[in-house]
């Protein structure tokens, strides 16, 4: 269990040494990036006056890093987002000092402006240089002259952020279960994509997760996370502390990058920092692939403790074994009425042979098939290959676990790019032939087979790239959990380009939740408790304290935990597709109780603005690829972005799109004329861009008022 809980904030708490102080988007390799104020103009207080020119702003963040786990949650989120940002450590000792030269320049070579460096700056806690050092007083001196906002990332609740002691009627102590909520001003301002409560995670009543301080606002304090007090009143978690002519954002909790009230707070943490106008995008994304439609799948023995047909299982010859799991049309017609009442559109990845030969052996006749087809317009379609072999080396399956066959010279046997192509090829012209809305462009092969497998096959089959090519696949699924990188298959920037799915903890070789439970049991408890010991074994894996009940544990620990790990990619703007089967929606359905939770706590969390993102698999292949490509640009320097009043400009390499975020009413200035900019989400406006025809830079117009 990770815990968020630490000793109280102030203290000091330095991790180990990072980079010096540049980060992985470190200032010196960033060119010169930038932002400001929400809407706006910011001008410097020491040259207030009618001609006081209007600075630039770069579009990056100062993060000063103590080591700790709130500062590290922040930085997370402005690298999954695609915001730019340099790291100061406070532990190396020769890291850069924070002085005025540091923060500013005068005048900007490049357009004659007061220069502001950091658009805004992420500090440990509100004195992480000292109170009274030169260092803290240079800070606040640049944030007074620039409007720039500071996070205290986690402070206690004190007067000099603007609280009353938690003795003045507050409260102290472990958050785990609690409910908090976010107030009328933080939905009127940061926190807008937000419903209202916000329960605190309590995964393990053994382990204090979140420890936190919760205090009484004083004069120029603005709450924006509250709690009720025993006598009626509202205690603060989260809020905005003005004075001394700067804002700090004051966090009162303890938190780390993976706990759900962090994830939940964290795109609008970054609105507050950024003012609304950063680089970089984020959404809440969710697709569900539910693999080999069509097929039987195998089904667990609760005896043998392994699945006959399996070649892992003695005896086995990669077949579906005796009784296996198959939906039938009345699970059909429950998928498609299920993703009706709760509006979420399933990805089904069929194997149309299965399907042909399922029918060849009963009667003739297939219910299922004949259900689906006339549904197919209710859901996404993508190729899983005609009849699911295995698309790697050839499997010698005389030993357990089976190995690559050799040819007679010894080398690795490869299945065949013929024989590859012929799977793709033939599952696509059985789709057609059915009316069923598929893309060539996607596939996912049977058992990721094909790319590489550990530990028997290292390396893709040579053969996979050309057949991929010969049919037009530009996107072929991958496990994330052994690949959770994008890469290309093959070489040439015409080369597929694998896009990695989440697999989700509900197994394909089950029909029901005693035979889930068995299965789970034998994986994830000890020897000693009658497991497989897997769990011993594997240093990141976590052993059961006890076997779960067969008639209980599916929906009493395996449905809240898988849902959990489900919303935490969900929150953490990740666009990977989770993976399933089909067997998952048949005999006790146990898909369905995992995605109602998902979407549940989803929607109890987010408000209508900020709606689920269902993307496709080519969506999800172009929005890593664009990301990629970013990152790239990024680390290389080759990145420049700056505001000066309500006029944003960006300069990126040619091709690369660039992320930005910004308020309702921005503009793009076209050759002639403007343009609305981007997509609504979360009560902004975002969107990936590049120039305009005749252009070098984007440039973005915000609204006045």
């Amino acid at each position: 269990m990770v815990s968020s809980r630490s000793r109280m904030p102030g203290t000091s708490r330095h991790g180990a040494s990072r980079d010096g102080g540049r980060g992985r988007r470190g200032a010196p390799r960033l060119a010169a990036l930038a932002a400001a104020g929400l809407l706006a103009t910011v001008v410097p207080s020491a040259q207030a006056g009618a001609a006081a020119p209007v600075p630039r702003v770069d579009l990056t963040v100062l993060v000063v890093d103590d080591g700790g786990s709130a500062v590290e949650a922040i930085t997370a989120e402005l690298e999954g987002s695609g915001v730019p940002y340099r790291t100061i450590d406070l532990n190396d000792p020769g890291r850069p000092v924070i002085t005025a030269g540091f923060l500013s320049e005068a005048s900007d070579s490049a357009t004659g402006r007061p220069r502001a460096r950091y658009q805004g700056v992420v500090l440990p806690h509100e004195a992480a240089f000292g109170p009274d050092s030169a260092e803290q007083a240079a800070l606040a001196a640049y944030e007074r002259t620039y409007g720039i906002p500071q996070v205290d990332a986690y402070t206690w609740a004190h007067p000099g952020v603007g609280l009353d002691y938690t003795s003045d009627g507050g409260w102290s102590g472990v958050l785990d279960g609690a409910t908090a909520h976010v107030t009328p001003a933080g939905q009127a301002g940061p926190f807008r994509d937000l419903r209202g409560p916000l329960t605190f995670e309590d995964n393990d009543p053994n382990v204090s997760e979140s420890y936190g301080y919760a205090g009484r606002p004083r004069a120029g304090y603005t709450s924006y996370l509250d709690m009720a007090a025993a006598d009626g009143g509202r205690m603060s978690l989260v809020g905005e502390y003005a004075h001394d002519g700067r804002r700090e954002l004051v966090v009162t909790f303890a938190y780390n990058r993976h706990q759900r009230q962090f994830r939940a707070l964290a795109r609008g943490i970054v609105e507050w920092l950024t003012q609304g106008v950063h680089l970089g995008r984020s959404r809440n994304y969710l697709s569900v692939h539910v693999d080999d439609v069509f097929a039987p799948d195998a089904r667990w023995d609760t005896v043998r403790n392994c699945t006959p047909g399996d070649l892992d299982c003695p005896g086995g010859d990669g077949g579906a074994g005796e009784n296996p799991v198959r939906m039938t049309a009345a699970d059909a017609a429950y998928a498609a009425a299920w993703q009706k009442s709760s509006g979420f559109l399933l990805d089904l990845v069929y194997n149309g042979g299965q399907g042909e030969q399922w029918k060849a052996e009963h009667g003739g006749t297939d219910p299922l098939a004949a259900r689906l087809i006339a549904d197919r317009a209710q859901y996404r379609w993508i190729n899983h290959t005609y009849t699911h072999p295995f698309l790697g080396c050839v499997q010698d399956s005389s030993t357990v676990p089976w190995t690559c066959a050799k040819t007679g010279t010894g080398a690795t046997a490869w299945v065949s790019r013929a024989e590859i192509s012929a799977q793709i090829r033939d599952n696509l012209g059985w789709a057609h032939g059915k009316g069923l809305p598929v893309d060539r462009t996607e596939l996912v092969t049977g058992e990721h087979s094909g790319l590489k497998t550990l530990p028997q096959q290292p390396a893709d089959n040579p053969n996979l790239a050309g057949a991929l090519a010969d049919n037009g696949v530009k996107w072929v699924g991958s496990d994330n959990s052994r690949e959770p990188a994008q890469r290309p298959v093959g070489t040439g920037s015409g080369a597929a380009r694998t896009v990695p799915r989440h697999p989700m903890n509900v197994y394909y070789n089950v029909g029901t939740a005693a035979e889930m439970t068995d299965e789970y049991n034998w994986i994830y408890t000890s020897r000693a408790d009658g497991g497989s010991g897997l769990c011993e074994d594997n240093p990141s894996s976590t052993c059961l304290p006890a076997p779960l009940d067969t008639a209980t544990g599916y929906h009493a620990h395996i449905v809240p935990q898988e849902a959990r790990t489900a919303l935490s990619h969900v929150l953490g703007n990740d666009p990977r597709p989770h993976y399933v089967h089909q067997s998952n929606l048949a005999e006790e359905r146990l898909l369905y109780p995992v995605l109602d939770t998902v979407l549940a706590d989803y929607r109890a969390l987010f408000a209508d603005n900020t709606p689920l993102v269902n993307p496709r698999q080519k969506d999800v292949g172009t929005e890593l690829s664009r990301r990629a490509a970013w990152e790239r640009a990024l680390d290389a320097g080759q990145v420049t972005a700056y505001r000066v009043g309500t006029t944003v400009t960006v300069k990126a390499p040619s091709g690369v799109a660039v992320p930005v975020t910004v308020p309702e009413g921005t503009r793009k200035q076209l050759l002639l004329g403007t343009a609305a900019f981007g997509t609504a989400y979360a009560g902004t406006r975002s969107d990936w861009t590049t120039p305009e025809l005749l252009q070098n830079a984007v440039t973005l117009r915000l609204p006045t008022t």
